[in-house]
């Protein structure tokens, strides 16, 4: 049986009970504000074997770190935690109300946002199955562990061309996979040219992989093969909540919820936090925005009762 959560108004609703929910939550309770935490228990590195680049959790596995945030944060008995999901906002006279999967509705002075975002995988054969282990997002959450290794790098564009210079700095065996027609302008193509990186432009329809997710090959619509022990990918994201855009909440040119420097929205009384409004994807960088969300709620709830 689920405990009823009291009371039912709250300083502030954290929907997204995370890294970055949990930090803020942290903040909060530490300042003695009531708030709820919701959560639906689908983090986006739910595959991820091990995090790293956080320093004193490198190398532990992301559910490792979320149970003991969720304890720490659990000590301060003026945080209140509800497995649901928020399927509904809206502004009401005293802030806003959050309504849930299962039908509750909560009402909140305040609203931080840290949903995180969800991944667009692409309907490639064992792509899936390899995210997060194999085929990888990030060189500093991972690139370490896989120095040195062959790689492919499956991107084009601009952000291929951003990538490559920080792979490259791993490994001396790079492979770029655009999986169609190259986008590079000259001064690019010279830079690859003269750091030996290779361009492959046959279209990617598979991903072999052992049954442990270990990279094999990649597999071209031509039948041709190629080996790789890693490939970095770029893939394109949605927000994982539609609640904000809802609310009014505007996205940035790429997608991320904007903020202003203190992590306000651009609805007054909400803010963001995390994935969802930085392209900076790390749990270092998701706990240190929450942590800094709930300082800047605190600090306009003190303002505002002042």
């Amino acid at each position: 049986m689920t405990k009823k959560i009291i009371p039912e108004n709250f300083d502030c609703i954290i929907v997204g009970g995370s890294y970055a929910g949990l930090s803020a939550a942290m903040a909060l309770g530490r300042s003695l504000r009531n708030i709820l935490v919701l959560d639906g228990g689908e983090p986006c590195n739910e595959q991820t074997p091990h995090s790293h680049n956080f320093l004193t959790q490198d190398g532990k596995t992301p559910g490792e770190i979320l149970k003991l945030a969720r304890q720490q944060v659990a000590y301060y008995n003026t945080v209140q935690f509800l497995n649901d999901s928020a399927t509904e906002g809206r502004k009401i006279k005293e802030g806003f109300q959050i309504t849930t999967a299962t039908g509750k509705s909560f009402h909140g002075k305040r609203l931080i946002f840290a949903t995180g975002i969800k991944d667009i995988l692409p309907d490639i054969p064992g792509f899936a199955e390899c995210w997060g282990k194999s085929v990888i997002h990030c060189p500093y959450c991972h690139g370490y562990e896989f120095r040195n290794r062959k790689t492919g790098l499956f991107a084009n564009g601009e952000r291929a061309f951003h990538l490559t210079s920080l792979i490259r700095n791993l490994t001396n065996d790079l492979t770029i996979l655009t999986s169609g027609p190259a986008d590079f302008t000259p001064e690019q193509w010279q830079k690859f040219d003269r750091n030996r990186i290779a361009i492959k432009e046959g279209e990617i329809v598979e991903i072999e992989h052992s049954s442990a997710a270990t990279l094999q090959n990649v597999v071209f619509k031509s039948g041709e093969k190629l080996n790789f022990e890693v490939v970095y990918a770029v893939i394109p994201f949605k927000q994982h909540s539609a609640i904000p855009v809802d609310l009014g909440c505007e996205l940035n040119e790429h997608g991320y919820i904007h903020t202003d420097d203190l992590k306000r929205t651009s609805v007054e009384g909400v803010y963001a936090c995390g994935d969802n409004a930085s392209s900076m994807r790390s749990l270092a960088q998701a706990v240190f925005s929450g942590n800094f969300t709930g300082a800047t709620v605190n600090r306009d709830l003190s303002e505002a009762g002042f």
